[in-house]
This record gives C-alpha cells, sequence and structure tokens, in this order.
C-alpha cells in the first residue's frame, strides 16, 4: 500500500495534494509512448504518485518499470506541472490536486510489457496520430498538449 492510499485512510475523499512524476518516452520515429489507463480507459503517460523519500527521477523510473516494463536510463526534466489543469477527482471518488515532474526519455532498454492492474494498452504514436483529448487522461492533457508540440518543434 503506497503513501497515498494510505493517507486516504485517513482523510478520506477530501482533496490531498499528490506529488508525481512520470516519463514521456519517444522512440526513433519521434513517436511517443501512451497508456491506457484501467481506472478512466483513456490514454496517458506513464507514471504515478511519489513514495516518501523519493525524488521525482527515482518516482518515474519506478512508475516506468511499473507500467511498462521498460527500464528508462537517462531522463530529461522537460517541465514541472501544477495547477487547476491537474486538479482531479478519480472515478473512485478520489480528489487530488496533483504536482508533476515529467521528464524525456530516448534511452530506455527492456521489452514492453504492460501492468494488467494499470493498463489495458500501451501503444507508441506519431505526433498526428495522439488520440483527441477527450480520449486523454484528464491531468494529462495539458502535459501531452505541450510534449506534442515541443516534440514537433525539435
Amino acid at each position: 500500500m503506497g503513501y497515498i492510499m494510505d493517507m486516504r485512510k485517513l482523510v478520506g475523499k477530501r482533496a490531498i495534494f499528490m506529488p508525481a512524476a512520470g516519463a514521456a518516452i519517444i522512440n526513433e520515429n519521434n513517436e511517443i509512448l501512451l497508456q491506457r489507463r484501467t481506472d478512466n480507459k483513456c490514454w496517458g503517460i506513464p507514471g504515478g504518485s511519489m513514495e516518501l523519500g523519493e525524488t521525482f527521477e527515482e518516482t518515474a523510473v519506478r512508475e516506468v518499470k511499473e507500467e511498462t516494463g521498460l527500464d528508462v536510463n537517462r531522463l530529461e526534466l522537460f517541465n514541472i506541472f501544477s495547477g487547476e489543469d491537474l486538479h482531479y477527482v478519480y472515478p473512485n471518488g478520489d480528489e487530488v490536486y496533483i504536482t508533476t515532474a515529467v521528464f524525456l526519455c530516448n534511452d530506455y532498454s527492456g521489452d514492453l510489457r504492460r501492468d494488467e492492474e494499470e493498463s489495458l494498452e500501451l501503444r507508441f504514436f506519431k505526433l498526428n496520430d495522439i488520440p483527441v483529448e477527450s480520449d486523454l487522461n484528464p491531468p494529462d492533457r495539458v502535459i501531452i498538449s505541450k510534449l506534442k508540440d515541443y516534440l514537433v518543434r525539435r
């Protein structure tokens, strides 16, 4: 059981701050890896909440490994996201205000495999084939939009 779940036992459904991290995995074809989540059936970047004592980088590395089976070998900070765009109420009613560090990664290894508890599907998308906004995980919408703009320009 993780820190956020432990906090939920204490505070119930009230809004809490949730530090998190994720990684935009970019392959050699400039495609981005997205995960279709089990909780809301929407696409987002691999990532999740921070555990006590972790750095943002350690959180991203752990979450990517858990959710995709991939080992990230080098992370580059893309941006830190917070505010109303990252306010979210999960399908189970848990309310969070997320602060997340998002990293870029094009140096990774391992075999792509999904965590069946958290992911329905993993897929690399061409930038012009990224799912429409309504199919994106709400907290990831602004992140994916900024990632797409960045990747198109580079």
